[in-house]
C-alpha cells in the first residue's frame, strides 16, 4: 500500500536519461544514464562540479532539448509526447540566478506580463499581482516600483511570484540564490520551502550552495560522464 501511495506523488520521473549533442562523438555524451524521481511537495538539490550536465539536465527537465536516450515524464505522462510550450507556460515554473526581469518595467508588470502570455483570464490581474508578491514578502508598495530600483533578493521575490503567476505543480530555479548574500538566500529558500511544504508543490534547485542542500528534503549528485562509465 505504502508503495502506491509513494509512486501517486512523483510528479517527475528521470528514467536512465542520457544527451549527446548532434555533432558530437557516438560515445561523447553530455548526461548519461540519469535516473531521479521527484514528488509533489517536496524540496530537491540536484548539484554537482563544473561539467557534470546540471545546464543540460535542466534543459531536458524542461523540454527545451529531448533525451537522446531515456525517458522524463511529467505526471505520468512523457515529455516526447506533451505540447511542449504548453508543458513550460502551465505546468512549470522557471526561476534564474540572473532573475531575467524585464528593466523598464515594474514588478507588478513583470508579473502581469506573465498572466498575459500565458492567456489567463484574470478580472483583476494587478490585484492578483500584489497578491502574489505579498506571498513571496513583498508589500503592496513594491508594486509600482521599476526592477532597477530593488535589490537582488527584492528581484529575485518578484521573479518567484512571476513563476507563481500560472500556479505550476513544479518549480525548477537554477542557481536562485547565486547573486545572494547568506542571510537573503535563507529567506528566499524558506520562501522555496513553504511552497513545497505548504503548497505541495515540487521544487527542483540546481546549486552549489551547502546552505541549499541544508535545507531541501533531498540531494541528488550528478556525476561526470566519465565516472558514470567507469563504475
Amino acid at each position: 500500500m505504502s508503495n502506491k501511495k509513494e509512486e501517486k506523488n512523483i510528479i517527475l520521473s528521470i528514467k536512465n536519461a542520457s544527451y549527446r549533442y548532434s555533432d558530437a562523438e557516438e560515445d561523447d555524451y553530455a548526461l548519461k544514464n540519469v535516473s531521479f524521481d521527484f514528488e509533489s511537495g517536496k524540496m530537491y538539490a540536484i548539484r554537482g562540479r563544473s561539467g557534470t550536465g546540471k545546464t543540460t539536465l535542466l534543459s531536458l527537465i524542461s523540454g527545451l532539448e529531448r533525451c537522446t536516450e531515456g525517458d522524463i515524464t511529467f505526471d505520468g505522462k512523457s515529455l516526447k509526447n506533451m505540447n511542449l510550450d504548453k508543458y513550460r507556460n502551465s505546468d512549470i515554473g522557471i526561476v534564474f540566478q540572473s532573475y531575467n526581469l524585464l528593466p523598464f518595467m515594474t514588478a507588478s508588470e513583470n508579473i502581469i506580463l506573465s498572466m498575459d502570455v500565458n492567456g489567463m483570464k484574470i478580472k483583476n490581474k494587478k490585484e492578483k499581482a500584489i497578491k502574489l508578491m505579498e506571498k513571496v514578502g513583498l508589500k503592496e508598495t513594491y508594486a509600482d516600483r521599476k526592477v532597477l530600483r530593488l535589490s537582488g533578493g527584492e528581484q529575485q521575490r518578484v521573479a518567484i511570484a512571476r513563476s507563481l503567476s500560472y500556479n505550476p505543480k513544479m518549480l525548477i530555479a537554477d542557481e536562485p540564490t547565486g547573486n545572494l548574500d547568506k542571510q537573503t538566500e535563507t529567506e528566499i529558500l524558506e520562501i522555496f520551502k513553504k511552497l513545497a511544504h505548504e503548497e505541495n508543490k515540487c521544487v527542483i534547485i540546481v546549486t552549489h550552495s551547502q546552505n541549499v542542500c541544508d535545507m531541501v528534503d533531498e540531494i541528488y549528485d550528478l556525476k561526470k560522464v566519465k565516472e558514470v562509465s567507469d563504475k
